[in-house]
């Protein structure tokens, strides 16, 4: 069984298929929501912003298509559509409207978590290693494990605070506007709602330096006033790596 810890939402109306999948899901090991509508969906990712969604296109109240899109305007959360849509065109439907996988019905449950497990290397974009770890100093994020580290020990942070964190790492020597930090982490609803991000980041960097960061953390994570963050750089940032990201 793996151990992954990763947050997988299944969006299956069919109840026997929906549980199907979150009983095998819950055996490897990962934590498990469950929606039976585009509206449970989209209320489940919210509130939990889950690291992947398997999203079935046929719901009752809404096309699985205007799911991915609804969410394509917020985040970058990976999207495998699972569907009975075999036809080319409702791939590219989905493919098109931001998902990065297709499996058509039915499927195996070990070609399911090999998709899973591909996308989930993918998490940690371009300064992520081959596994998808974000490295920062003494501090490690591992998407596929959801799990947080200071040199080797463990460090707990509510899912707001992870993906806040996870946003940060991805743009390591890259200022990251508020703006995109509201829009990734709480949706276009809070893109205003500048006093989240100044209390979250003020725990985010009370965390870190009680579990060994230290002072440094201002430094790591660094504040430009009426702008955004700076990330430090692990490695030299390129002319282009070394934009805004906004």
């Amino acid at each position: 069984m793996t151990q992954s810890g990763a947050w997988v939402l299944v969006v299956e109306d069919e109840e026997p298929t929906r549980r199907s999948l979150s009983n095998f899901l819950v055996r490897r090991g990962y934590r498990v929501d469950e929606a039976a509508t585009a509206a449970e969906a989209l209320r489940a990712w919210d509130a939990h912003r889950p690291d992947v969604i398997l999203l079935d296109l046929g719901l009752p109240d809404l096309d699985g298509v205007d799911v991915i899109r609804h969410i394509r305007r917020a985040a970058t959360t990976p999207i495998i559509v699972v569907s009975a849509r075999g036809d080319e065109r409702d791939k590219i439907a989905g493919l098109d409207a931001g998902a990065d996988d297709y499996l058509s019905k039915p499927f195996s449950v070990g070609e399911l978590e090999a998709r899973i497990h591909a996308v989930m290397r993918r998490l940690g974009g371009p300064d992520g290693d081959p596994d998808g770890r974000l490295r920062l100093g003494q501090i490690e994020l591992d998407p596929a494990r959801r799990a947080v580290t200071v040199a080797g020990s463990p460090v707990h942070f509510s899912p707001r605070e992870y993906e806040l964190l996870k946003v940060l790492l991805s743009n390591q020597g890259r200022l990251v506007t508020r703006e995109r930090l509201l829009r990734a982490v709480w949706g276009l609803e809070y893109a205003e709602a500048r006093e989240y991000l100044h209390v979250y980041v003020g725990r985010l960097r009370r965390k870190l330096s009680e579990a060994g960061v230290g002072p440094q953390i201002e430094q790591l994570i660094a504040t430009e006033t009426g702008i955004g963050y700076r990330v430090a750089a692990s490695k030299p940032a390129t002319p282009a790596e070394a934009t805004t990201a906004g």
